[in-house]
Formats: structure tokens, C-alpha cells, sequence
């Protein structure tokens, strides 16, 4: 029973796995299947540790199976969708050849990132730069929303650069961002975390998918405003 018991939650983590190497196939066919194979990841990344947690098996081995799993769902795929993107923007020329290249910055980025967080003893409660799934939902989000009617100008290869290279940034940072997770459930202490959940809902019935996006960018400037908060008190 105890050897069933480990093998669950690698067993979730091999789905994400799975759930990442498909979106990374869609994202040639699709970007609102890839985007929706990151969800799905997602998904199973948040369960898989839950039910290490809930049977107590956690294992190293787990660890750096998640950690891997994560690489690929939400470092790769998005690379992928951004690569594929950039692809169909004519801009800057014969520079258009190598320019799709920049789009696994994301992924190198994240593998960084998810090295850090494994290492780092601060972010039990919390989160220290973007979480990858938080990166990844940004961009399947954004192209989507922006992919059928972006311009086919050397400016809009530029947004995409800049947006790359600080997001990139944004994942290795050293900026306190709240983690969704309750100690309690009364609003005395868990404001933040309450305010951006309900403020989720009409973001995402107003802008849909592309919402997702704008969530996103929401939960980092609620975040440095907490963070703000916390160094004034």
C-alpha cells in the first residue's frame, strides 16, 4: 500500500509532463489547445502536491521530477507558442530568421527559476519572482487574445522582445509576490488575497481567455503594493 501510496503523485506530475509535451505540439496546430494543455498541466501540478502532502509521501525524487514536468509545461510550451508566433510577424528584415529564436529565453528562464526555488528556503508561504505557471498562463493568454489581429510590423516584433526579456526578468527577480494559500479563511489577514480573487471574476467575464493575461499582471501589482505596504508598516 505505501508503495502505491509514492508512486501517486509522480504519477500527477508524469501527467503535466505528458499535458506540456502535447501543448508544445499544438502550439504548431493551435494556440487555444496549447494553451489549453498548460491548464491542464496546471492542473495536475497542483494536485500532485497536494497528495504528496495529504499522504505524506514526498520524496526528493518527486521533486525533481516536478521540477522537470514544470520545464516543459511552462517553460517550453509557452517558448513555443511565442516561437511559433513570432514566426508569422514579418519584421526587421533577414534579422526575422534568427529573431523567433529569442522565444526560449522563457524557457532557459524558467528552468533558472524553478533551480532557485528549489534551493530557496524563503518561499514556503510565499513567492519570490513570476511563477512559471503564472508566466505561462500570461502568454498562451496574451496570444491568444492578440495572435489573429497583432500587426505584421517590425514594431510589433519589438513588443514582443520587450515583453520577453521582462518577463524573463520577472521570474528570477527578487520581488516578493503572495502565494493563494489560507491559514485561516476570515478576511482579517487574507485582504490581498480576497480582493484579487473576486476582482478575477469580472476580468475574466469581461476579457475572457485574454483576461487571463491582465489577471496576471494584476496579481504583480497587488503584490509589490502589499510589499510596499509591509516595508512602510
Amino acid at each position: 500500500m505505501n508503495s502505491i501510496k509514492r508512486h501517486i503523485p509522480n504519477s500527477l506530475t508524469c501527467c503535466n509532463l505528458i499535458s506540456g509535451c502535447i501543448a508544445i505540439v499544438m502550439a504548431f496546430y493551435g494556440y487555444k489547445m496549447a494553451l489549453v494543455f498548460i491548464i491542464i498541466g496546471a492542473v495536475f501540478d497542483f494536485f500532485d502536491g497536494m497528495v504528496a502532502r495529504l499522504l505524506h509521501v514526498s520524496s526528493p525524487i518527486g521533486k525533481e521530477l516536478d521540477s522537470l514536468a514544470d520545464v516543459v509545461t511552462f517553460g517550453v510550451a509557452p517558448s513555443m507558442m511565442v516561437f511559433t508566433l513570432l514566426n508569422q510577424i514579418s519584421g526587421f528584415g533577414t534579422l526575422h530568421t534568427f529573431i523567433p529564436y529569442a522565444a526560449f529565453l522563457i524557457a532557459a528562464f524558467s528552468g533558472l527559476r524553478l533551480a532557485k526555488f528549489n534551493l530557496d528556503e524563503r518561499q514556503t508561504t510565499s513567492f519570490i519572482g513570476l511563477p512559471t505557471p503564472a508566466n505561462a498562463l500570461f502568454w498562451g493568454s496574451l496570444i491568444i487574445g492578440i495572435g489573429e489581429r497583432i500587426p505584421t510590423s517590425h514594431y510589433s516584433v519589438a513588443a514582443i522582445l520587450v515583453l520577453i526579456l521582462l518577463s524573463s526578468w520577472m521570474l528570477i527577480a527578487e520581488i516578493p509576490l503572495f502565494a493563494l494559500k489560507f491559514k485561516q479563511w476570515s478576511w482579517h489577514g487574507n485582504e490581498i488575497k480576497y480582493i484579487f480573487i473576486l476582482s478575477c471574476l469580472p476580468i475574466l467575464m469581461i476579457f475572457r481567455i485574454s483576461g487571463i493575461a491582465i489577471i496576471i499582471v494584476w496579481y504583480v501589482i497587488l503584490s509589490l503594493f502589499t510589499a510596499k505596504e509591509a516595508d512602510l508598516a
